[in-house]
């Protein structure tokens, strides 16, 4: 096996690739392709790479770390070609599906959807990576194309505001399965067709855990950080007491309190523990250090010169306060941000 044909990415699209093969004749089969690139350390293969050729002769650099930008304009112009080469591989092997879809002839009666979970600052904003920053439109913006065999709509741009939730009850919907009720997301299907009536929704929210809670009409972005220089109160609620890299500490339990349910835990409680972040281990997301933040994506799509606008603010918090409540947002959210007096 060639040394490219061990790559994981490459082996989940072989995978994909036999997988389509083999099913292809079959009625109501999914396939989901996830590859853990383009994703830090940047690395490819030479043919990739050659593609953008550049003079550089510093030290070997594939993998910032989630902070401000340290390094030399070479280093930032060095890396970026090196992610530049990275999605350029990933482009190559998705290419190897439409080209097989090509070739079985299934755009008749195959949903194909392209997207990504999160973007990723090169630089921009003088910040590596996310999480410890705002989330500008670098990350939170995500490429999505979706085609939809039943309207066959191509090489068409939608305005509709869009997340991730609305991919789960578009293929139920595609698929004819019944959608459940507490299901959020919206079926994409007439706005792919461009038979949208009415927007899909006037706003939108997004964001991490402990961070900025933001929120978008397409036209301003607000990102809405906490009063206090702690952050304070925050809780994580959950049933599996675990971060992302390692399980809870004794010290973070001992205060542990059971939650009233949630309307989406269907009837479950849930534990309700004071957040804690180690900074040894953890990356720190200190939103307050950012301040509140109004962008006019219009005038300033780069969103490099935050406004203040009053009424525009006042209106951004009525999205946002109205979206909070429909998702069951915990009381110390409104306290935390400072929104309780808007209530």
């Amino acid at each position: 096996m060639r040394e490219e044909e061990q790559h994981p990415q490459v082996r989940t699209f072989e995978l994909g690739l036999e997988f389509i093969r083999k099913n292809h004749k079959e009625d109501r089969w999914f396939l989901q392709l996830e590859t853990f690139d383009p994703h830090e350390p940047f690395f490819t293969y030479r043919k990739y790479k050659d593609l953008y050729p550049h003079e550089y002769d510093g030290p070997e650099f594939d993998w910032p770390e989630y902070g401000p930008v340290r390094e030399t304009p070479d280093q930032v112009a060095h890396l970026r070609y090196q992610y530049a080469a990275l999605v350029s591989m990933c482009d190559a092997y998705l290419g190897k599906v439409l080209d097989l879809m090509d070739e079985l002839d299934l755009w008749k009666d195959t949903m194909l959807i392209v997207n990504t979970d999160h973007g990723f600052l090169l630089g921009e904003h003088d910040w590596w990576a996310k999480n410890v920053m705002p989330f500008y439109n670098e990350i939170a913006h995500i490429p999505l194309f979706i085609w939809d065999p039943r309207c066959g709509k191509k090489g068409e741009r939608r305005d509709g505001l869009v997340q991730l939730i609305d991919l789960a009850p578009t293929l139920l919907e595609f698929f004819g399965v019944p959608i459940p009720k507490d299901m959020q997301g919206q079926v994409l299907r007439d706005l792919i067709a461009g038979k949208q009536e009415r927007p899909l929704r006037e706003a939108v929210l997004f964001g991490i855990h402990g961070g900025h809670v933001n929120c978008t009409d397409g036209r301003y972005v607000y990102m809405r950080a906490p009063v206090h220089p702690e952050n304070r109160p925050l809780y994580e609620y959950t049933l599996m007491p675990a971060h992302m890299n390692r399980l809870f500490q004794p010290s973070e339990l001992q205060q542990i309190e059971l939650a009233e349910p949630f309307s989406f835990t269907k009837g479950c409680r849930t534990m309700k523990i004071k957040a804690f972040r180690d900074p040894e281990i953890e990356v720190p997301v200190d939103p307050f250090r950012f301040g509140t933040l109004l962008f006019d994506l219009k005038e300033d799509p780069r969103q490099e010169h935050p406004i203040r606008d009053r009424e525009i603010e006042e209106k951004m918090i009525r999205h946002m306060i109205r979206l909070m409540q429909e998702n069951d947002a915990p009381a110390e959210q409104y306290e935390r941000l400072g929104l309780a007096s808007h209530i």
